[in-house]
């Protein structure tokens, strides 16, 4: 459900607008924010990049773990983010979930895919959130002030989301938003090429191929291929897969099930690779 995240070294991240500019002040105001976002274009390694920048120099340093991600899905619970009693021998003891732990240390907490969470859960962070700043701990009674230098920051993917999975107003108008995208042709080879260690040309090549399947959403194909994925062909490559197979592997078969799809994304991969 969660991953607690050290950061002892930087994570790479290439700015593509004022998206660092912006977080640094809203962290300053302490201002919650929220990513909005296709998949695999990064939302998840800036905010690792944020903590690691905000935390670095400063007293906050001393936080043994600046970061806690909690991955939303719908059997997540408020119990699952905030803590639970467990037994212990013949003693029943209090266990902090990772929402509260975040809460209480002044760490940043990442709520990732947020829209998959259920309700009652999204509306535990209301509190924390607003003037107030404030978890309430229902089952020990405890109403917690966060910490000085805690943020929440969640994320979603608004074109993945139908109607029925989308963010309430009362919860969206509470952060301030930024929005990503992928990044152009030259940005992308340049994140492929640091990331997978393939050459200038595989990494242009791989571009290219996110480029026009990207531009296969004219055509009623709506999500495109992530960034993640140009990175995982260029790890296959760098690792001795032919250019062709580690395109089909984990870009071709990886971004659809559906034939159509298929093909087109093969001829467009054909028409790019030697």
């Amino acid at each position: 459900m969660n991953e607690s995240v050290n950061l002892a070294e930087e994570p790479y991240y290439l700015p593509l607008a004022d998206e660092i500019t912006i977080f640094e002040a809203a962290y300053d105001a302490r201002l919650p924010v929220l990513l909005k976002g296709p998949t695999g274009c990064g939302k998840t390694r800036f905010v690792e990049h944020m903590t690691w920048r905000l935390f670095r120099d400063r007293e906050r340093k001393s936080v043994e773990v600046p970061l806690v991600t909690i991955s939303c899905h719908e059997d997540l619970t408020a119990t699952d983010m905030v803590g639970r009693f467990l037994l212990q021998g013949d003693d029943t003891v209090w266990s902090d979930g990772p929402l509260t732990r975040a809460v209480r240390a002044g760490a940043i907490c990442y709520l990732d895919e947020i829209v998959e969470a259920r309700k009652d859960t999204t509306v535990l962070i209301h509190s924390l959130t607003d003037h107030r700043r404030l978890l309430s701990i229902e089952k020990t009674g405890e109403l917690l002030a966060a910490h000085p230098d805690f943020l929440l920051v969640i994320s979603y993917n608004p074109g993945y989301q139908s109607v029925l999975k989308d963010l309430k107003p009362s919860t969206r108008q509470r952060f301030v938003s930024l929005a990503f995208d992928y990044p152009d042709r030259e940005r992308e080879a340049e994140i492929i090429a640091h990331e997978s260690g393939v050459d200038a040309g595989q990494a242009e090549r791989l571009a290219v191929i996110g480029e026009k399947v990207r531009n296969l959403r004219e055509h009623g194909f709506e999500e495109g291929v992530s960034t993640r994925l140009l990175v995982y062909t260029g790890e296959l490559i760098r690792r001795g897969i032919a250019e062709r197979r580690a395109a089909e592997i984990a870009v071709i078969q990886a971004v659809s099930d559906d034939a159509t799809v298929q093909d087109a994304i093969a001829d467009i991969v054909d028409t790019v690779l030697p």
